[in-house]
């Protein structure tokens, strides 16, 4: 039989004491009817059956108290412990989990900081550029004005259309004093005349531009704050180029150059000018034509010229097909010669072969056998004769003449 543990022994000295109460109860019930006495003591017994109730009471709920703690302590360390180790599995699980994110969301923090770092580095140097942008805007911006208040002076304007028709035609490569000449003071009956640049064409003919530089009207219209007045000022622009036009037809340049063809170059030196002007007048070009006039901007001039220097290339290869042509019989004739000396040459060395080959054939009857006999009869000379061998090589003869019969 196993041992009883504390609270069984509690449960047999609280089954002996209620019955022990319940014998004196019994009793001094029984005793109450012999009286008052025994009623005295059954209030004393009674009292001490409910004292000795109660400290039986309360040691067993003491007991039971300490043992329901001892057994919840023993229960809540196993359930802490099996709850530690699968708290920790979970972490552990858990962290496993979060591993990858959290080097992910290390490696973007990293990115982000990188492109917010060159975000501000780029921020920074755009806004550098921008700064320089606008400074160079703004020196544009006064050279503009600067070059707008010049070129309302006639002798700018003038100055800016010769310099740039001087350009144009040193780019199309032509010089100056040998294919072009400007300012060229030429006198006539009526008085000297001096067109801005003669153009020497081949055989001797030369073509008369002029420049003219109509900008006072445009510049308003550029100006012009509205449409309207953007409109007239266009519209007085184009009579200006047409009123230039007739200025320059009645100088009749080509009547005052033998060599001229009937019609002068009016040279503007901007293709906006003379577009602005045919958008109002299109009948400009024609009527230019009409007064042997040609209108021409840098774009329309650069391809004339390139057509007058390619003409000047035609010029120079036929006048150069001559002194070739003589330069080619010249060199014919002295090949012709040469061949003739290398002729006599290889007739005189095949001569040479003939006799050599003749003396190594005496040399070998009538000579060599003798000698060879001296070595017969005892003589022992320092070295041998070398064997000797006629040539057999051909001469090859110049086949020059043949070739150019047969051709």
């Amino acid at each position: 039989m196993p041992p009883l543990d504390a609270n069984a022994w509690w449960l047999i000295a609280g089954g002996v004491a209620l019955g022990v109460a319940a014998g004196l109860v019994v009793a001094l019930v029984i005793g109450a009817r012999l009286g008052k006495e025994r009623e005295q003591v059954f209030a004393l017994a009674t009292e001490r059956l409910s004292r000795t109730f109660d400290q039986l009471a309360q040691a067993q709920f003491q007991s039971h108290s300490e043992t329901f703690l001892r057994l919840a302590k023993e229960n809540l360390g196993t359930a802490h412990e099996k709850a530690s180790g699968e708290l920790k599995a979970r972490e552990q699980a858990i962290e496993n989990l979060l591993r990858p994110v959290r080097e992910t969301m290390q490696r973007t923090e990293r990115q982000l900081h990188e492109l917010d770092k060159a975000r501000r580095e780029s921020h920074g140097s755009i806004s550098s550029q921008l700064e320089a942008m606008g400074a160079a805007q703004k020196a544009l911006s006064e050279e503009t004005r600067n070059l707008v208040k010049a070129l309302r002076r006639p002798e700018v304007r003038g100055q800016w259309g010769e310099i740039t028709l001087q350009r144009l035609v040193e780019l199309a490569g032509m010089q100056r004093h040998c294919d072009f000449v400007t300012q060229s003071h030429t006198p006539t009956a009526t008085g000297a005349i001096r067109p801005d640049m003669l153009i020497r064409l081949p055989e001797g003919r030369e073509l008369v531009v002029d420049v003219k530089t109509p900008l006072d009207a445009y510049l308003e219209a550029t100006e012009a704050e509205d449409e309207p007045r953007r409109k007239a000022a266009l519209i007085r622009h184009a009579a200006v180029v047409a009123e230039r036009v007739r200025e320059l037809s009645s100088k009749a340049y080509w009547t005052q150059f033998e060599n001229s063809p009937e019609f002068v170059i009016l040279f503007i030196p901007g293709d906006q000018f003379l577009s602005a002007a045919l958008t109002e007048r299109p009948e400009l070009l024609d009527a230019a034509l009409r007064q042997n006039i040609i209108l021409a901007t840098p774009t329309s001039f650069v391809a004339l010229l390139k057509a007058i220097a390619y003409g000047w290339q035609q010029v120079a290869l036929t006048k150069n097909a001559a002194e070739i042509r003589q330069l080619a019989l010249d060199l014919y004739e002295r090949l012709a010669t040469y061949t003739g000396h290398i002729t006599d040459i290889g007739r005189e060395l095949d001569a040479a072969v003939k006799a050599y080959n003749k003396s190594i054939g005496s040399l070998e009857r009538m000579v060599l056998p003798g000698v060879r006999r001296f070595t017969e009869l005892g003589v022992q000379p320092k070295s041998e004769i070398p064997p000797t061998k006629p040539i057999e090589t051909a001469l090859r003869e110049p086949q020059a003449e043949t070739e150019e019969r047969d051709t």
